[in-house]
């Protein structure tokens, strides 16, 4: 594939994303495909602004995930106040069991407005049923979801994938569903995705025994398809009650069904992410889930911009929590 058509690719899906613009010239996405479809014509000049382009390096490969770096350094900071989210008419918005805010979920905490980084959507604990709220242990989330039929999806999946990982983990991966792996092993990420994500956590320094991974989703939806309103209702419960359990200093929200989950926006992961957002306190990073990236290497460097804000906020809580502790 040439600059060309990776450039009418990366074009392309920024649009399938949700965005309707993008920095070329001030264009449009849909002006600058316009366009880009006579620059590619064989007739056009060899040296097309798309060349021009392709040599300034706008349509460069990223770079792979890197090695273990230490905590990177600070950005500038940037604008932007809170924003609760409400219930509109999208399904995953009316699914979010929005209730009474949780006191500690409903301010942004003070020691994370020095890092300057752009607020999202604040969300307080979600109102459980009796039932899912009585479960005082992870241990006891499992067995409740190998028990669950409160959709179809336990009929057609092989095996329950509840998530497995450190109980008290700082850092917790939030994926959308179980593909054909997870659903064979009853664990979460250990296809091809599932190494890369060790990758990932590995060039910040954590093991995956050190996180907790779960999914949105606890079974299989056939066919890896998007997750329907009732399968929704009936697993994220189990979801919210991992959240308050393992209680994570950061979640990394990966791929856009888990991001639109946990925030309650119906807004395209190209907007969720770049954004910290907040559920029950805990702040929340929403990027590009792994299997994205082993199709669309493109997404690769943003997720890795991503990352580092995760590990920026996890070195940031630490140390306000070890000055807690001096003081106490």
């Amino acid at each position: 594939m040439d600059a060309r058509d990776r450039l009418r690719r990366y074009l392309e899906q920024r649009r399938e994303l949700g965005e309707s613009e993008f920095l070329l010239d001030t264009l449009t996405v849909d002006e600058a495909l316009a366009r880009l479809a006579g620059a590619l014509s064989p007739s056009r000049n060899p040296a097309s602004s798309v060349d021009r382009l392709s040599a300034a390096g706008a349509v460069q490969d990223p770079p792979p995930v890197r090695a273990p770096l230490v905590p990177p350094p600070d950005v500038a900071p940037r604008s932007g106040g809170p924003v609760t989210a409400g219930v509109g008419a999208d399904w995953r918005t009316a699914l979010a069991g929005r209730g009474p805010q949780d006191p500690s979920g409903d301010a942004w905490p003070a020691w994370m407005a020095p890092l300057g980084l752009e607020r999202g959507v604040i969300r307080g604990a979600p109102v459980l049923s009796p039932e899912v709220a009585a479960l005082s242990a992870l241990g006891d989330v499992v067995e409740a979801v190998a028990a669950c039929t409160g959709c179809a999806l336990h009929r057609s999946a092989r095996n329950p994938v509840p998530g497995t990982g450190h109980p008290q983990a700082e850092l917790m991966c939030i994926g959308e569903a179980p593909g054909a792996d997870e659903d064979a092993a009853g664990e979460p990420f250990v296809g091809e995705a599932g190494k890369l994500l060790t990758k990932i956590l590995a060039a910040i320094n954590l093991s995956r025994d050190a996180v907790f991974i779960a999914n949105v989703l606890k079974h299989r939806p056939p066919g890896n398809r998007d997750p329907s309103p009732d399968e929704m209702q009936a697993c994220l419960p189990f979801l919210w009650r991992q959240v308050a359990l393992v209680r994570p200093r950061v979640i990394l929200a990966l791929g856009r069904i888990s991001a639109q989950a946990i925030t309650g926006s119906a807004q395209g992961i190209g907007a969720l992410r770049g954004r910290v957002h907040l559920l029950m306190g805990i702040p929340v990073v929403a990027t590009y889930h792994p299997a994205a990236l082993l199709r669309n290497e493109a997404w690769k460097r943003p997720t890795w911009e991503d990352v580092q804000v995760a590990q920026r906020l996890l070195v940031a809580a630490r140390a306000h929590d070890a000055r807690a502790a001096g003081g106490a």
